[in-house]
């Protein structure tokens, strides 16, 4: 893992070099983007949406029997933004969109697509890895967005028909709970997994060998990898704005 977080690391210099040097086509950006955030909102939302709504079933009851109802609002939405929506929704992306970056890429090497790129001198990381980097930094955290909406819209819903919990009170605990530096930093934490995601599956797909069998391995192994880098980031950023400060 170490060594592999090093080839990452020289991967992501490498590619921001290439994004400085301005050679990023737009429309192969927008493609990847597509790919990754549009195809997986579906997912990434259901499983939020889901998550939110399990925990509003499992909190309201003992916060009504505690005489803090309406406290069930404050308390899923700071569960939601702090935590679950991005972690949820960047392994969601993982999953769907992460696996398919490793395997495009695999095959491309595998199928010597890769040095056919080396013989007419355009570097090959730049040009796989830039488009899916830039597409994944700009569009999850749109996704993350869109999935704490549609968690406290969840978790709003299950309230309101388990314990009776009016919308007006559940909204209005929310508004007290939340902090805008809470948006901010899990805006923040969509932002580092959009790179992440695609830096570490884009990287065990070029380090694929093996024809078809090491497509198959890479693929399961970009998922287990993701999803370590993914926790290990989440556990710094969360480290660092809610510890340290």
């Amino acid at each position: 893992m170490i060594s592999f977080l090093g080839l990452c690391i020289q991967n992501l210099i490498q590619t921001i070099k290439y994004i400085f040097g301005g050679n990023v086509k737009r429309d192969s950006v927008f493609a990847r983007a597509a790919m990754i955030s549009y195809d997986s909102l579906p997912i990434a939302l259901s499983i939020v949406f889901i998550a939110a709504v399990v925990i509003a079933l499992q909190v309201s009851k003992q916060f009504l029997m505690t005489g803090a109802e309406s406290y069930v609002g404050g308390f899923l939405a700071i569960a939601l933004i702090r935590e679950l929506a991005p972690g949820f929704a960047a392994l969601a992306i993982n999953a769907r969109a992460g696996t398919a970056v490793c395997a495009e890429i695999a095959n491309m090497k595998v199928t010597s697509q890769v040095d056919a790129l080396k013989t007419l001198k355009v570097d090959p990381v730049g040009y796989y890895f830039a488009p899916r980097i830039i597409a994944g930094a700009i569009t999850i955290p749109m996704v993350v967005v869109l999935a704490e909406l549609f968690g406290i819209l969840g978790g709003m819903i299950v309230s309101y028909f388990a314990i009776g919990l009016h919308p007006n009170r559940y909204m209005s605990s929310v508004w007290l709970w939340l902090n805008t530096r809470d948006i901010y930093i899990s805006i923040f934490k969509g932002f580092l997994f959009g790179i992440v995601i695609p830096l570490v599956c884009a990287t065990q797909g070029y380090e694929t060998q093996g024809g078809a069998k090491g497509v198959g391995i890479s693929t399961t192994q970009a998922a287990i990898k993701a999803t370590v880098f993914l926790l290990l980031t989440d556990l710094i950023v969360t480290f660092i704005f809610y510890v340290i400060n």
